[in-house]
């Protein structure tokens, strides 16, 4: 049952990226919201290959027109931007949660002292409002790019990006902020089924922290996993020394947010070859 639970919240958390990405795409071209769904899957066997799953994009176009496609690449990219400012701004905040909570003034992971954690979240302060200005001024930024002789060239892949308003921005980052959501859920569900004892409080901001550390290491799907593990180690760890119940509940995570839409994603792929290859023979 809870399992069954677990990939609802998985179809919720790529059925919110689609809407992200219907709203975006349709700066360029009207699109489905079915569309918009297997372009968003479609992206992930993609991703699969690429650094922090960058490469997404690549499936996303595919359900565009080819006049289209390179125009949208830029948007593509402004969603990615409204997921890491949650990410690191919902990280921050649970960070700091933990440094006056749980951790306090001991030593909190192998080879980290308060000094530097201290340090970290002092680092972040202004990074993150820094990329909260770009974020909701890119269309003024993008404007000034262009005036340099060199981005001016490549202007069609970023144009579109001048036609995202502050209510746009504020839609993308609300449907980010919801998906972020769904995955902090699946994460502390998951964490209680293999029966790791914390309280849920507790657990959403370790979980977080993570989220927010795994965005910051360069990272191919395919080996995230290993990583992951091993941060999930020393995080959970400071509440609860069953390591298989981690590790199990990473796995999971692993398999249901990426392997699974993978799969999906290159079935579609596949079905949209022979699609095209069909009308090409008509």
């Amino acid at each position: 049952m809870v399992f069954a639970l677990v990939l609802v919240l998985m179809t919720l958390n790529w059925g919110l990226e689609a809407r992200k990405w219907q709203l975006l795409a349709s700066k360029v071209q009207p699109i489905s919201y079915w569309s918009a769904y297997r372009a968003i899957l479609s992206g992930q066997a993609f991703a699969l290959n690429t650094i922090n799953r960058s490469g997404d994009f690549l499936g996303r176009i595919l359900y565009l027109e080819e006049g289209n496609r390179l125009r949208a690449v830029g948007l593509s990219l402004i969603g990615s931007m409204s997921q890491i400012l949650v990410t690191f701004g919902i990280g921050f905040i649970s960070l700091t949660v933990l440094r006056f909570t749980l951790l306090d003034n001991q030593a909190i992971l192998p080879g980290l002292s308060v000094f530097w954690l201290d340090a970290l979240l002092i680092g972040l302060v202004p990074g993150i409002l820094l990329f909260g200005v770009l974020y909701f001024n890119v269309a003024l930024f993008i404007k000034w790019m262009e005036r340099i002789p060199f981005i001016r060239k490549y202007q069609f892949f970023i144009e579109k990006m001048e036609t995202m308003h502050y209510k746009d921005l504020t839609r993308i980052l609300l449907l980010s902020l919801l998906r972020y959501v769904v995955f902090v859920v699946q994460y502390v569900v998951l964490l209680k089924v293999f029966g790791v004892e914390a309280s849920w409080q507790i657990l959403v901001c370790l979980v977080s922290v993570l989220f927010m550390l795994m965005a910051m290491i360069p990272t191919i799907a395919l080996a995230e996993l290993g990583i992951r593990g091993k941060l999930s180690l020393e995080l959970f760890g400071l509440v609860t020394t069953q390591q298989l119940s981690i590790l199990a509940a990473s796995a999971g995570i692993w398999i249901v947010n990426l392997i699974i839409p993978a799969i999906l994603g290159t079935v579609f792929l596949l079905g949209l070859r022979l699609f095209k290859q069909k009308e090409q023979k008509s």
